[in-house]
């Protein structure tokens, strides 16, 4: 795998035009509706595989909850196309069925209202309410970091499925929505035909991918990336880590959300069990086991496992039961893979950290080594005869009273009742350098801190070349 990501880029667009007319010629190959039926659940995993990719592979957040808003993206388009809310009718929803998003149903007084809005407009809408609710969630909790972050995210994956059991009247609850309409293009509904679905899947995934290949090399992507490898070393060199961080969440609701509005319309039902816990961890394990930050890693995983889960455990457990029959052992003619799966799976994510932690494609770096003659230059620039430069610009701005390059002045930390630094104040000239000395507690990573905008200050003031 490390070959194919070193190949030249010619190749790369020759293999991916061959793949793609594959994809496109499939459902012709006469592989039966089930076979294309599974090919269309790849797609949607593998859709959501790639937005839970930008929050834990890009940007390095754990997240167990993602399946909530799948979930969310799912009842969104569910509830606007189905007979579960039916208000009273006013000639305030005319607009809304002149545009063939409401139908009237009944006549005079009893008749109310039945929601059709269209799949492809529900497509992006559902995305946008999924990311709404991931800035809503993530704004107050994404300064957590590591395993907090997790329960945290875990307890929003939890709640989701909870509110849609007894939210009765909004989701039908445990019986779950029915007779969702499917899509329909210029006329012609998809009905229960895998193919269109196959295909719609498949341009979601190509959609997904354009924009998590352009995100990666991206100002964001790099941002993101830079997160994932050092928050502290990433907020010093001015990235905003928390917006950042925000802005990777609510992506990855995005995607989640649109591929749930997908999968609602495939399936024409939804129940909470479709959106628990497992399917979470079963997406984290997709990217672990493609490659965590790599954009063609989290699709290969997605669809090997969903093969695994659809068709090889199946298959697997149809010949171990032959073999129980043959042999007649009862244990083995009654083994069921298929209800095993999620300890396959962990066994999978454990094999994948202790062997191959990079994945089955590994994500690329653009690694800038040092030439020889650089390095020697780096050296010579670090070198004795620097320092006594920089001494002597130090001494000649101070000889024409030049004003000083950074000043700090009564600068005071507090966090809550500790005060870190009182009143401190120095300067450091042009040219200059300055050492502050000091045991430990002292306050001198706060001071640092406070100056390069880490650590805002309580009082005081830091000018630097004449500016706040």
């Amino acid at each position: 795998m490390k070959r194919l990501a070193n190949l030249p880029p010619r190749t790369k667009r020759i293999l991916f035009s061959v793949l793609l007319a594959f994809l496109l010629v499939f459902p012709f190959l006469d592989t039966g509706q089930a076979n294309i039926d599974i090919a269309a659940n790849c797609a949607a995993y593998a859709a959501l595989a790639l937005g839970l990719n930008i929050v834990v592979g890009f940007t390095g957040l754990l997240d167990l909850g993602y399946a909530a808003f799948f979930a969310i993206g799912a009842y969104a388009y569910g509830i606007l196309n189905s007979y579960q809310l039916h208000p009273a009718w006013s000639n305030g929803w005319a607009p809304l069925a002149a545009i063939g998003f409401v139908a009237k149903l009944g006549a005079g007084a009893a008749a109310t209202v039945h929601f059709t809005f269209p799949f492809w407009v529900m497509l992006p809408v559902s995305a946008v309410i999924a990311a709404g609710f991931g800035v809503a969630f993530g704004a107050p909790t994404l300064r957590l970091k590591g395993d907090y972050l997790a329960i945290v995210t875990l307890g929003f994956g939890e709640i989701v499925p909870i509110v849609v059991r007894n939210w009765s009247s909004l989701t039908n609850g445990a019986e779950g929505l029915n007779g969702v309409a499917p899509p329909s293009v210029f006329g012609h509904s998809f009905g229960i035909d895998s193919t269109p679905y196959y295909y719609v899947g498949l341009g979601i995934v190509l959609l997904l991918l354009f924009i998590s290949q352009r995100l990666k090399p991206s100002r964001i992507g790099r941002a993101w990336m830079a997160i994932r490898e050092d928050e502290i070393a990433a907020g010093a060199m001015g990235i905003h880590t928390t917006r950042l961080k925000l802005l990777a969440f609510a992506m990855g609701a995005g995607f989640a959300g649109l591929t749930g509005t997908f999968y609602i319309a495939k399936l024409q039902t939804a129940t909470p069990d479709m959106f628990d816990l497992p399917v979470s961890i079963m997406v984290l394990v997709m990217i672990v086991l493609g490659g965590l930050g790599s954009v063609w890693g989290a699709i290969i995983g997605a669809v090997l496992l969903q093969l695994l889960q659809a068709w090889f455990l199946p298959e697997l457990s149809a010949m171990v039961q032959a073999l129980g029959n043959a042999v007649h052992s009862p244990f083995l003619s009654n083994l069921e893979l298929t209800s095993a799966s999620e300890l396959i799976f962990g066994i999978i994510l454990v094999t994948m950290m202790l062997y191959r932690r990079d994945g089955i494609v590994p994500a690329s770096r653009n690694e800038v080594r040092l030439s020889f003659s650089q390095q020697d230059a780096a050296v010579s620039r670090g070198s004795l005869p620097a320092v006594e430069r920089l001494s002597r610009a130090s001494a000649q701005a101070a000889a024409i009273g030049a004003p000083a390059a950074l000043a700090v002045r009564d600068l005071t930390v507090k966090f809550g009742g500790l005060t870190a630094l009182k009143s401190v104040s120095l300067d450091v000239p042009a040219g200059g350098i300055v050492a502050v000395i000091g045991p430990n507690g002292s306050g001198k990573s706060t001071l640092f801190n406070s100056i390069t905008g880490l650590v805002t200050p309580s009082g005081g003031s830091i000018d630097f070349a004449g500016q706040p």
